[in-house]
């Protein structure tokens, strides 16, 4: 039990003085990638590690930022292409970007109203070392999105 203890203390202690979270983001960046070929995606790279890809270009508002309320059909899946939840053939999700994951609050503002594409989100703009639920830590994360409408 003392070696479990002391394994779980070193392996805790190198993580906190060396670069895991670039570790993280760097197979993150991989995972996306991957997917991105293995879809044959044209996905534009964003900020931090975020990607998208614009398939139906909508016309009316689009987010401003992260004050703006936003209405989606979504669905969420992981790299291997599982769903872990979707809104598509129920009710519309609505919300400010402001009470989102961070690669929401990105990328949802590329969109306008009637659009739709997919955010390929990194762990870091997602759940992070702690995931939700389903969602593990490290987790990147691909969510399909149909922007419906946008309150600035």
């Amino acid at each position: 039990m003392k070696t479990l203890f002391s394994l779980v203390l070193l392996l805790s202690l190198s993580c906190s003085f060396s670069n895991c979270s670039k570790d993280f983001k760097a197979a993150d960046e991989a995972s996306i990638l991957q997917y991105i070929e293995d879809n044959n995606l044209t996905a534009i790279e964003a900020q931090d590690g975020l990607y998208y890809t614009i398939d139906v270009v909508g016309t009316g508002t689009q987010p401003s930022g992260v004050y703006s309320t936003v209405t989606v059909h979504y669905t969420g899946k992981f790299m291997d292409g599982t769903t872990f939840e979707t809104s598509v053939g129920g009710t519309p999700y609505t919300n400010s970007l402001s009470s989102v994951i961070k690669g929401w609050q990105y990328g949802i503002p590329y969109f306008k109203a009637g659009g739709k594409g997919t955010l390929l989100i990194p762990s870091h703009l997602a759940y992070g070392a702690t995931g939700s639920g389903s969602i593990g830590p490290n987790e990147p994360l691909v969510f399909e999105i149909e922007l419906i409408s946008a309150q600035n």
